[in-house]
């Protein structure tokens, strides 16, 4: 009997987009063929981003145009988390004030709630997500609000996002302006809290999500504060050494190279006597250093590094990256 695919054990994969999906404009060699799969098998699909500024409209007919298969509703981003979030927190038809695009204002109106754009509309929250047209005027207008009490919800922290000419500050860095201001703090919605998460999950009815990134602070982070199964892919921004070196609250259940992984058996881990098998590779942690009898191109290697310095360091709160001994065979 052959031995069950990784994706077989779980009814649904939600994805981040830059760096598993797609890499800049174009999509990640195998990845489009990789989510393509999904639907014959079963398996639910949602996408989650951080993005704010996009409609999962826009979004969807993007993955579209890329061939990765994208309904509308597939697609969950940081600014329908903050209107849900809203939503459970405040009566039907009370006023938000909206710092963000008009995306961010039309998904206040679909969970119940009016956008407004002043205090003089005398709103009872705040919902603050990216714009690249928000200026100092409407910052003001938000500490006004939020330093009189108001409930303040942020649609994502990320203080960067790349952009052609490098990187720029990101929807954190406004909301950072504001909390310096007013000297509070929002509830945060998208990644790496877990409402994005929750959200996704529940559109699609699944039970047992794994939830797929490349970045171990905001998607792996984020399905771990969510309760899911998380799995980090090496197509983005974290690499092997980031992610060995992870604090406990960022360390994914599983490592793979590409999506296309998902399809195989995921290699079990075992251990004894303090050593940690994957494949036929070995680890072992003595001294803070970890001792690999294994290949360094070889992810079994890796995966039994991690589970060898993980169950050693189980509650580092910051990241650490052990000393690697590599012993050949």
């Amino acid at each position: 009997m052959a031995e069950a695919s990784l994706i077989s054990r779980f009814d649904a994969l939600l994805s981040d987009l830059d760096g598993v999906v797609y890499a800049g404009p174009h999509a990640i060699p195998g990845a489009v063929e990789s989510l393509q799969q999904l639907s014959a098998l079963g398996i639910g699909l949602g996408y989650v981003t951080n993005n704010a500024s996009r409609s999962p409209a826009q979004v969807a007919a993007h993955l579209r145009e890329l061939g990765a298969p994208a309904e509308n509703h597939q697609v969950v981003g940081s600014s329908q988390a903050a209107a849900e979030l809203l939503a459970s927190l405040l009566a039907p038809g009370a006023r938000v004030l909206v710092t963000g695009s008009a995306a961010l204002a039309h998904e206040v109106e679909l969970a119940g709630l009016v956008p407004v754009h002043s205090q003089d509309e005398q709103p009872v929250a705040v919902v603050q997500g990216f714009n690249p047209e928000i200026g100092w005027k409407d910052l003001a207008e938000a500490a006004y609000v939020v330093s009189a009490g108001a409930l303040w919800v942020a649609t994502n922290t990320d203080m960067s996002i790349p952009q052609a000419r490098g990187i720029a500050p990101g929807n954190g860095t406004l909301v950072a302006a504001v909390a310096a201001a007013t000297g509070r703090q929002p509830r945060v919605a998208g990644k790496p809290e877990a409402p994005l998460f929750h959200t996704a999950a529940k559109r699609l009815g699944a039970e047992r999500p794994l939830v797929v990134g490349d970045r171990l602070d905001t998607d792996i982070l984020g399905g771990n504060n969510a309760g899911f199964a998380t799995v980090a892919v090496l197509t983005g921004v974290d690499t092997r050494d980031s992610i060995l070196a992870a604090r406990a609250a960022e360390r994914p259940a599983y490592i793979i190279e590409t999506l296309a992984d998902l399809y195989r058996p995921y290699p079990e881990v075992t251990h004894e006597d303090g050593t940690y098998s994957c494949g036929g590779a070995t680890a072992r942690v003595a001294n803070g250093a970890v001792g690999i009898i294994g290949r360094q191109d070889d992810l079994n290697a890796w995966r039994a590094a991690c589970a060898a310095w993980w169950a050693a360091t189980p509650d580092a709160a910051a990241p650490h990256a052990p000393k690697l001994a590599w012993l050949d065979h």
